[in-house]
């Protein structure tokens, strides 16, 4: 069985490890703060107190940390997973970053005989927690392979999408759809509360329809009860929103839409609203409105 270490238990990092040491899999695990870790080491994992010393113990070592910097740093920087490397280690980042970044450390990694995957998720913690995340692959299909069983721990759909950076670029797609559902919810609730009919059952009347999607079938239950704390934080939105549009102007892709989106996000954070859940975004509408929803 593989050893699997890692590195990044945050608000999806830690649930994403508890189910791969759930599924049998020996855990060696590593963060800057030690409270994830120590609970974590009372269920069975191993503490290690670098990136370096994780990597140096294990067949397959996992990252799951906030931006493109954070990574490059763990991975390729002093005491990073690169000066733990040995041959037939397999690495896969579960973060969502830049596309070329993730090139760029496949390429670095390459150099030590090391095989990475770019392995983006979609799901939320509530998908964290009941391991049934969407996992969407870029890389070696031979690493994917045999990294597959942990993968299964983790998510309910694995897709390989192509090579290196191409799982991110698919990531950053589904943020582009993520962020068009959230600011399209907040208008349609705050629309019909300002048109003075009850947002609760416009949801109901419209949900089976045409515009049935995910979010309108868990969001608005929350929101309606008040209830605005993170499942996906707003300034995780935003910065995987630039990662788009970063990507867009590499590219020359006209994304007008994501643009506009991106500037919603940008004033809930200016607004001092980043710590609430991405659907929050319909503080912002209901501010420009004058008008709330509950």
């Amino acid at each position: 069985m593989l050893k699997v270490g890692y590195i990044g238990l945050g608000l999806m990092g830690k649930s994403i490890a508890r189910n791969i040491l759930k599924a049998g899999f020996p855990l060696v695990v590593h963060n800057r703060s030690r409270a994830a870790v120590e609970e974590l080491v009372t269920e069975g994992a191993t503490a290690a107190f670098s990136p370096r010393e994780v990597a140096g113990q294990v067949d397959v070592v996992f990252t799951n940390l906030p931006d493109s910097p954070d990574v490059e740093q763990v991975v390729l920087g002093e005491d990073g997973i690169i000066e733990g490397a040995h041959e037939g280690l397999i690495y896969v980042d579960n973060s969502t970053i830049k596309p070329a970044v993730a090139r760029r450390i496949a390429e670095r990694l390459a150099e030590k005989g090391v095989l990475a995957l770019d392995a983006p998720v979609s799901g939320g913690d509530i998908g964290a927690r009941n391991g049934t995340l969407t996992i969407m692959v870029g890389g070696d299909a031979s690493a994917l392979e045999k990294v597959m069983p942990v993968l299964l721990a983790m998510g309910r759909t694995v897709t390989h999408v192509g090579e290196a950076g191409a799982g991110q670029v698919a990531k950053a797609a589904n943020q582009i759809m993520v962020a068009a559902q959230m600011v399209a919810m907040g208008e349609l609730l705050v629309f019909a509360r300002k048109a003075g009919v009850d947002p609760k059952k416009v949801v109901d009347a419209i949900k089976g329809g045409a515009a049935q999607c995910w979010t309108l079938d868990v969001k608005p239950p929350r929101l309606f009860d008040g209830n605005r704390n993170p499942g996906f934080k707003a300034y995780m939105q935003l910065k995987d929103l630039k990662i788009v549009m970063e990507t867009a102007k590499e590219y020359n892709i006209p994304v007008s839409g994501t643009e506009a989106n991106t500037k919603l996000f940008q004033q809930m954070i200016d607004l001092g609203m980043g710590e609430l859940d991405n659907s929050a975004v319909v503080g912002v509408i209901e501010k420009l409105a004058g008008v709330e929803i509950v």
